[in-house]
């Protein structure tokens, strides 16, 4: 005896479900498709700076593990570096030995200013941070601006110096989420500090020029080495310092594809309305 509303072959139940599933399969390959090889080839853009291709993307760990995006690339000489930051309001900060840790804890406890704290080494090119700047916020070194910074080897961008580094803002000071030694923990969007530092940088008139690149790619819910998440639109700005800091007018950025500005309203849209 036949099954009702059937023909003597399969059930109609099942062709439904194998059709389901087949529709399933295809969205399922047309969104990953999308999103991790069509979509990615349209919003990837290096025309600016071609050598920042085969750039890392992130920092890592002294355990080896990914650690903050990279997001920012500065072009000076390191004495020009220094003065931009400088004038920005900036500061170098001391390195991590003994009596900076101890100044630094003091700080966080007692709320003192330390207004040249350490920051925490992370690795790049097999080594640590070449420079560190940061800008104190509030009355102690809870909060605070900061950027690592790694020199380029073997690249320049008009005969100058590139140093590649990663800005973050430090939330407060606490314990790793993957361990229990101390840490900083950093704010979720690291576009905004990268674009404060921009900020700061272009107000104290010591960027000659900027334009942006693809960095990371896009990032939502991602995590830090010590377990800190992080959202971001996957951008990196090339900050070009003005030759021997003289003062430049704000710079005027050049356009991008249509894609990447595609690319940036929806993640504008997409992030105010999931913050």
């Amino acid at each position: 005896m036949q099954e009702p509303g059937s023909d003597g072959g399969a059930p109609r139940w099942v062709i439904g479900c194998a059709i389901a599933m087949i529709i399933a399969l295809g969205v399922i390959g047309a969104i990953e498709l999308l999103t991790h090889i069509i979509g990615p080839r349209l919003v990837s853009h290096y025309d600016a700076f071609p050598a920042m291709a085969d750039a890392p993307k992130r920092a890592v760990s002294e355990r080896g593990l990914p650690a903050d995006p990279l997001n920012v690339a500065i072009v000076g000489s390191e004495a020009e570096v220094d003065e931009a930051f400088r004038r920005a309001g900036w500061v170098a900060a001391e390195p991590v030995t003994r009596q900076s840790s101890v100044k630094i804890a003091e700080s966080v406890l007692l709320h003192r200013p330390d207004s040249a704290a350490p920051v925490s080494p992370l690795w790049l090119y097999g080594h640590t941070q070449d420079l560190a700047f940061e800008r104190e916020v509030g009355p102690s070194a809870s909060r605070r601006h900061h950027v690592r910074l790694w020199r380029m080897p073997n690249v320049t961008y008009e005969q100058r110096p590139v140093w590649l580094g990663g800005a973050t803002f430090d939330l407060r000071a606490g314990i790793s989420h993957r361990g229990l030694h101390p840490t900083h923990h950093i704010a979720p969007d690291v576009d905004e500090e990268r674009d404060t530092l921009t900020a700061n940088l272009v107000r104290a008139q010591q960027v000659a020029a900027t334009f942006r690149v693809t960095g990371v790619g896009l990032r939502v819910d991602a995590r830090n080495a010590e377990g800190d998440r992080f959202d971001t639109d996957g951008e990196l700005r090339v900050l070009v310092i003005s030759p021997g800091n003289a003062p430049h007018a704000p710079p005027v950025e050049p356009p991008v594809s249509w894609a990447v500005r595609m690319k940036d309203r929806f993640w504008a849209w997409s992030h105010r309305h999931t913050r």
